[in-house]
């Protein structure tokens, strides 16, 4: 391997005015240090983003931005993989709004190269400004919103099955195809199981994290758990691979709001929903006195919101592919 691997940042975008531009002054550095190019796919911005990046490729040819008619992220890494990724050891992950220390891709490779890994995952702190924002911090940061996902908590490192994408050997994201872009959510659960399945290695940091800045609205936060649990539905079908337990609650919240349909005819029907509903906000309540915090006793509004939308969204994708079996 070499002493100083070349890698690739790749940085999918989209209307990301707010953020793009102090993100590439800080990558610029660190690619800088490691000899790297940055990659923004941008998916048809129409604010200032596509402006931004480009004065940034004027200052820094570094900086390359290209089109990705895809739109979503697994079309924008597999096509800077394909144009930029030759005599490319690695690849980095960048999501636009993230917020990473200032050495995160030195403690990437590093790691790699210690390990050997194949991929090297993060875990992940969500932080929020606005009202909304800091209750969905908080419920993703608690077991009540991840159920105890190993790439929400902070890890001393370990290899695992699953985490948050951050760094891949190019070797090895090519030899799988790369991601598959019929997944808009969850494309990289579905890429982890591919990778181990092929006996490759996935190495969980210990020496650095991302921060994630959720959703600020409980309408984007709805739409983008909804598109999570239609990505782990096709997971399911496509690998017939069974949800972890962790999973399983969670997935039975659409089907009691569906029973307590019938709680005119009896209220036994509605107690499940009722049951669910006084946990997540009991949790909130909880949560809001022990840290101090009123805002967070909001965290479980937001869960039950994050719930909802992910089950209601794994369900319809598995009728969705019933209805169309049987029509074929």
């Amino acid at each position: 391997m070499p002493e100083n691997p070349s890698c690739i940042i790749v940085i999918p975008c989209l209307d990301e005015e707010r953020h793009i531009g102090a993100l590439l002054d800080q990558l610029r550095q660190a690619a800088d240090r490691l000899g790297a190019r940055i990659v923004v796919a941008d998916g048809g911005s129409r604010d200032a983003t596509r402006a931004i990046v480009g004065r940034a490729a004027l200052e820094d040819a570094n900086v390359v931005m290209i089109d990705n008619p895809g739109r979503i992220q697994s079309a924008a890494l597999n096509l800077a993989v394909e144009i930029y990724g030759d005599d490319v050891d690695y690849l980095i992950r960048i999501d636009a709004h993230g917020g990473y220390p200032d050495d995160y891709c030195d403690c990437l490779i590093e790691e790699a190269r210690e390990t050997g890994a194949d991929s090297v995952v993060v875990s992940m702190l969500t932080r929020g400004t606005g009202l909304v924002q800091q209750a969905a911090a908080a419920a993703q940061n608690s077991r009540l919103g991840t159920g105890g996902s190993k790439h929400r908590h902070r890890s001393s490192g370990e290899w695992v099955d699953h985490g948050h994408h951050a760094l891949m050997r190019v070797s090895a994201f090519r030899d799988l195809g790369g991601y598959d872009e019929s997944f808009s959510h969850n494309e990289d659960a579905e890429f982890d199981h591919r990778l181990r399945r092929a006996g490759y290695r996935i190495w969980m940091s210990g020496r650095t994290r991302m921060t994630y800045y959720p959703r600020n609205s409980l309408t984007g936060l709805y739409r983008q758990y909804f598109g999570y649990g239609r990505g782990r539905a096709k997971n399911v079908l496509k690998h017939r691979v069974v949800p972890k337990l962790r999973q399983m609650a969670p997935l039975m919240v659409a089907p009691a709001a569906s029973l307590a349909l019938l709680a005119p005819l009896h209220a036994v029907f509605a107690a499940p929903l009722a049951l669910w509903a006084a946990t997540c906000l009991g949790y909130g309540l909880m949560l809001g006195l022990r840290t101090g915090a009123p805002k967070r006793a909001l965290a479980g509004i937001s869960a039950m919101v994050m719930h909802f939308a992910w089950s209601l969204g794994f369900w319809l994708q598995l009728l969705n592919a019933g209805t169309r079996g049987r029509a074929a």
